[in-house]
């Protein structure tokens, strides 16, 4: 059998490397959501009452938004219109604006812009709200371990964030690097504790059938439509894969969300429902619930990690967009 020559295994070594820097930098943000997604689905303001029925709606929900949003638009149609290697929507607009703004009016092109504006408006709100939800959701584990915590999450969450933009002047490149080993152990650890509770009550497995959805809906009405405000926090994040391919590369961001990211989010998604059937009070904080109370301390400060390089991966993204918006003009 023949080796590999050495472009390959280097061509091989670097997409690995590439991909596992993909993992702290593309996919911090969705890879923080499952800390507060089925919370909110059944535990929120408006939270949808926990039966058999409607547990296996919105997980059908969350399967498919992955599914569809993430695997089917961005990772497999997206990422296929660069702009010279370049990702993100601005450089959607200026690919458009360069051959194909010769045969569209001048009108047309004023509703792409404003189009396009709107898009990175959009990628600014998510960047307001995605620190404060991810951490203030990580800090809050610390209520499991002990009920002497709760006065503390919020000043906790608030040293944390003050810490974070606090970090911004001094750059991020020396962290940087340990960005992609520890979501690699993030995505692990929401693997195996998902993977527990499926295990367990393999039933849950039914939602990958689409007519649970359908018929969360047809059951619901209204408020199904209400809940599905809560199911899409779990696509939070997804315009990344996009906006960061001129960083990473098309292979790279592919082969993490494949091999990992997307098994990893599934498992533990599946495992926090799974969980509801068994024991539903637990919709109180599924995410931590999943987690074994010997290593719960070490767990909420895992998961606040992950949030801070989520939160980084953030800003990041948002002073990109902001320098591409200047280049274009």
């Amino acid at each position: 059998m023949a080796g590999h020559s050495p472009t390959e295994s280097q061509s091989l070594k670097r997409t690995l490397t590439l991909a596992l820097g993909a993992l702290g930098i593309v996919y911090g943000d969705i890879g923080t959501s499952p800390l507060y997604t089925v919370k909110e689905c059944f535990h929120g303001h408006h939270a949808i009452a926990i039966t058999h029925n409607n547990i296996l709606g919105v997980m059908s929900l969350i399967f498919w938004s992955l599914m569809v949003v993430i695997t089917i638009k961005y990772v497999t149609f997206i990422l296929k219109a660069d702009n010279e290697g370049e990702g993100g929507i601005y450089a959607l607009a200026a690919l458009f604006l360069g051959e194909g703004a010769k045969h569209v009016s001048e009108r047309t092109v004023g509703r792409l812009v404003l189009l396009a504006i709107f898009g990175a408006a959009l990628l600014y709100g998510d960047g307001l709200i995605t620190p404060v939800i991810s951490v203030l959701s990580a800090v809050e584990g610390l209520n499991l371990a002990t009920t002497a915590a709760e006065p503390h999450v919020l000043p906790i969450s608030c040293g944390v964030l003050v810490g974070l933009f606090l970090f911004q002047s001094h750059g991020t490149e020396r962290i940087g690097k340990v960005f992609g080993p520890i979501m690699l152990v993030w995505f692990a650890t929401l693997a195996a504790f998902g993977l527990i509770q499926v295990l367990k009550r393999p039933e849950i497995l039914h939602a990958l059938d689409p007519r649970f959805a359908v018929a969360f809906f047809a059951e619901n009405h209204l408020h199904g439509m209400v809940v599905l405000a809560s199911v899409v926090l779990c696509i939070t994040g997804g315009e990344a894969l996009y906006a960061d391919l001129g960083h990473f590369g098309r292979r790279a961001i592919r082969l993490s969300w494949t091999m990992l990211v997307f098994p990893a989010l599934l498992l533990n998604y599946f495992g926090q429902t799974a969980l509801l059937l068994e024991t539903p009070k637990a919709a109180a904080n599924p995410f931590y619930e999943l987690v074994p109370r010997i290593i719960l301390y070490p767990m909420v400060a895992l998961a606040t990690t992950a949030t801070v390089i989520a939160s980084q991966a953030m800003i990041s993204g948002v002073y990109s967009l902001t320098q591409q918006a200047i280049q274009v003009g």
